[in-house]
């Protein structure tokens, strides 16, 4: 696969149960898939949301090369301390002024890779427009062939229409933040690969990573409820995410597969 690299895209990885299966998994998935590079979502790494040191830590050992995230980043505030240091990316369209950097270029030496982190505004809060973020990336990444975009978004039309908003612009760009992988995997006209939700990383047996009459006490009731992060039963661990093979020369992804692994 001359001129070619795969790129693997894991979705949110959720707490103590995310971090487990893919600390366990990850090589062993990169070394059997030909991998070059790993971009995780480690937003919700740490357990009750948002990610540490700890779990940044374990993450890039298991293997990842990048980490996005998203409106979960600042949950703990003791990410304030270590987002600058480390490749790891916060949503672009928030304030100039938050902690943290928008998007990374990651340097491989025969080629280099730039990802980006937008989130959405639909059902979401009011942040600044990922349209025109976008757009700004473009300008600043001009000498980069290779764009990777992690959409951090609630909805789907939002995502499709970020989708063709890029489309040809950059190589690949994926939804997170629903935790639920859609059936929508494809190459754009232009040759950006697309998927509207990679998936979650985690406990399988649950409501998007939280135990389900926790989720189901919130439906039914007018009360609070405090989320926690289920431990899996056996055999109820899944890996979800999606590997993109993207042509370095051109920078289109010229395949797309969908990575669904369960019964960890």
């Amino acid at each position: 696969m001359q001129n070619k690299i795969k790129i693997l895209a894991l979705g949110d990885i959720v707490g103590d149960p995310g971090l487990d299966c893919v600390f366990r998994n990850l090589n062993k998935i990169k070394k059997e898939k030909n991998i070059d590079v790993c971009v995780v979502n480690g937003e919700n790494s740490a357990q009750t949301n948002g990610i540490t040191k700890k779990s940044a830590d374990e993450l890039f050992k298991a293997g990842a090369d990048v980490i996005t995230t998203g409106n979960h980043v600042y949950k703990k505030k003791s990410s304030y301390e270590f987002l600058d240091s480390m490749d790891i990316i916060r949503p672009y369209n928030f304030n100039d002024d938050d902690p943290g950097k928008g998007y990374l270029i990651l340097d491989k030496g025969s080629y280099k890779i730039a990802f980006l982190n937008l989130i959405g505004r639909v059902y979401m809060m009011p942040y600044n427009n990922p349209f025109a973020a976008a757009k700004r990336f473009l300008e600043k990444t001009k000498d980069c062939k290779i764009k990777i975009v992690d959409f951090h978004a609630e909805a789907t039309s939002e995502k499709r229409a970020m989708g063709f908003f890029l489309n040809g612009k950059v190589s690949a760009i994926y939804g997170t933040h629903t935790h639920v992988q859609t059936a929508d995997a494809q190459i754009l006209s232009k040759g950006t690969g697309y998927i509207t939700d990679l998936g979650m990383c985690g406990n399988s047996d649950n409501v998007i990573g939280v135990a389900p009459e926790m989720i189901i006490k919130n439906f039914t009731t007018c009360q609070p409820h405090y989320f926690t992060f289920e431990q899996a039963r056996e055999n109820a661990q899944s890996i979800n995410g999606c590997i993109f093979t993207i042509d370095t020369k051109s920078g289109k992804t010229v395949d797309i597969e969908t990575l669904r692994i369960e019964k960890l």
